[in-house]
Formats: structure tokens, C-alpha cells, sequence
């Protein structure tokens, strides 16, 4: 059976950035309340324009480029977003057009911060059984356009970013295994209540917003990433020790620590982006994987952890040998 190999990374994130700072002018907040209680320094805003599909397409063209894989090459595109575009076409479609990848197969999946971790599960599987032999798997999104920047809870923790990946067939390991969870029952804690059938309002921004239980989603992530971790090793018969590096999602200081700790691994073998790009979501697996990769800290043949947890809730893992 052929094996799904990452070959090509790529990253986009917006010009501009705004600091602990900034927010400082806007709202009641102060830098060390935010650091202290997320780690958090700064984090990239889209510009008035600039769309969860133009950072997809700059993602996917340096992971294209550092694959050396042409657009016309691929078999299936699967974009990680919970913030498209437009309600249809997907982002996926949106992006295939630009990249000029006609006809392969192009949609998203919007499982909020394990987009990414659910879309690379997906397009694993569609490696593994043969059915494609090159895949674009992308985490993209423009979180900023549906937070209340009045919301101090909120607005300081998220930006916007996107990463990609390039898998390609292969007889050398590559993503090894892939988990990926839900659990609706607690859907209260961290959502947007605005959608299509339900809670749209005639409003500038039509009501739309992040509302979350901070205090709760702390005590469920931390919990259920500990059972992510020991199922994935679990499957794969390995020990906590077998692990290179742990590539989080970019959520919170404290809970990548607490994900490190149940490790036992030393925060000098975790890839840490939450401190300059706060929360982007899906994006921000792929982007940690990606400053990992190119800062010369991850190298070629060593075995990752990627793991998330998200609204839904959702979490999910891969194991990656590089």
C-alpha cells in the first residue's frame, strides 16, 4: 500500500500585524494580561480585502514550489477553514481555479481549529487507497472577521495565517496514522452562533461573532489532548520518548505546555508560533509545522506529533514522519 508523504510546505500570513499594544488603545486590556494568561505578543490581521483565499493561494504556492509540483499535477485539493470566502463555492474551488488545477476534486472542511488535522485525515486516506497520487492539503483562515474587537475575552487571542502541504504517493513512510474526534455535546463552550438557516441578523456584521467559555474550553482541550496523545502512540506502539517534536495547535501558552508535560518532552522540542501569530485556527498546525521546517528545528527523517482541538468540539492528531 502506498503511503502519503509530505513533500512541499508552505505559509501565508497578512503584512499587517497588530500587537499587544495596539489592543492596549482599543479595549481594556493591558500586554502583560495577555501574555501572562496566553502567551500571546502580537498577531497578523487581513487587510480590508484580503480573503481566507488569498492566504490559502500564497500557502499553496510556496508548498507547490518547494514540492516542485506543478498545479496541473494535482489530484485533489482539501482546504481546513471555518471562514470561506462566500457560503459556495467552497474556498477549495476558489483556490482551485486560481491555481489552475482543472477538474481535480476541490472542496473544504470546517471542523474550526482541527480544519487542518481533519483535511490532511481526509486526503491521507484518498493517498493510501490509491484513488490520488498528489494532494494539496491547506489550513486558511480570516478569524479576525468574526470577532467583537469590544470582547477583551476574545479579540486578543486570534489572527490570521495559512499553511499548506503538498502530499504525494510514496513507498516511504510518511504520515503514519491520522485520529480525528467530535463531541457536539459541548458546543455551548466555544461557537459562533450566527448561520445560513439559523441566528442571521440584518446587522453591519450580521451578528456574527466568537463566543467562547474560556475557562471551560481550557479544562476540556487540556483533558482531551492528553487522550489524543495516548491513542495515537498507543496505535502506533510507541513510546512518549519515540517523539521528535510536537507540533501543537497554536491556541494557548498553557495548553501547549500542558500537552508537553503529559509528554514529558521539554518545551525545546515543541514548536511554539502562538507568541507571534496568536490563534489562527486551521491554520495554525500547518504554519507551526512550516517555522518549524524552514527555522532549521525540524529535519528530515525525524517523527511529529501534530495535534488540535476546536469548536465543535473537535480534535484530532496526525503522526508524521518527515
Amino acid at each position: 500500500m502506498a503511503e502519503a508523504r509530505i513533500i512541499g510546505l508552505g505559509a501565508c500570513l497578512p503584512e499587517q500585524v497588530v500587537t499587544n499594544a495596539d489592543l492596549e488603545k482599543r479595549i481594556d486590556t493591558t500586554d502583560a494580561w495577555i501574555r501572562e494568561r496566553t502567551g500571546i505578543e502580537q498577531r497578523h490581521i487581513a487587510k480590508d480585502g484580503e480573503t481566507t483565499c488569498d492566504l490559502a493561494e500564497g500557502a499553496a504556492r510556496e508548498a507547490l514550489a518547494a514540492a516542485g509540483v506543478d498545479p496541473s499535477e494535482l489530484d485533489l485539493i482539501v482546504v481546513g477553514t471555518t471562514t470561506p470566502d462566500v457560503i459556495f463555492p467552497s474556498t477549495a474551488c476558489l483556490l482551485q481555479d486560481r491555481l489552475g488545477a482543472k477538474d481535480c476534486p476541490a472542496f473544504d472542511v470546517n471542523a474550526a481549529c482541527t480544519g487542518f488535522i481533519y483535511a490532511l485525515s481526509v486526503a491521507e486516506k484518498y493517498l493510501k487507497s490509491g484513488a490520488v497520487k498528489t494532494a494539496l492539503v491547506v489550513g486558511a483562515e480570516t478569524l479576525s472577521r468574526m470577532l467583537d474587537w469590544n470582547d477583551r475575552g476574545t479579540c486578543v487571542l486570534f489572527g490570521d495565517g495559512a499553511g499548506a502541504v503538498v502530499l504525494r504517493a510514496d513507498q516511504r513512510q510518511g504520515i503514519i496514522s491520522t485520529h480525528i474526534h467530535a463531541n457536539g455535546s459541548y458546543r455551548h463552550l466555544l461557537h459562533n452562533p450566527v448561520g445560513v438557516s439559523a441566528g442571521f441578523k440584518d446587522e453591519p456584521n450580521h451578528g456574527v461573532r466568537v463566543m467562547m467559555a474560556g475557562n471551560e474550553v481550557f479544562r476540556v482541550a487540556v483533558r482531551t489532548l492528553a487522550r489524543i496523545v495516548d491513542e495515537t502512540l498507543d496505535a502506533a506502539g510507541l513510546d512518549k520518548s519515540a517523539i521528535d517534536w510536537l507540533i501543537p495547535h497554536q491556541a494557548n501558552l498553557r495548553i501547549i505546555k500542558a500537552t508537553a508535560e503529559h509528554l514529558k518532552m521539554p518545551m525545546e522540542r515543541v514548536v511554539v508560533t502562538v507568541n507571534k501569530h496568536g490563534n489562527t485556527s486551521a491554520g495554525s498546525v500547518p504554519l507551526a509545522l512550516h517555522h518549524g521546517v524552514r527555522n532549521g528545528q525540524v529535519q528530515e527523517g525525524q517523527l511529529l506529533l501534530l495535534e488540535a482541538f476546536g469548536g465543535g468540539f473537535t480534535w484530532g492528531s496526525a503522526l508524521v514522519r518527515l
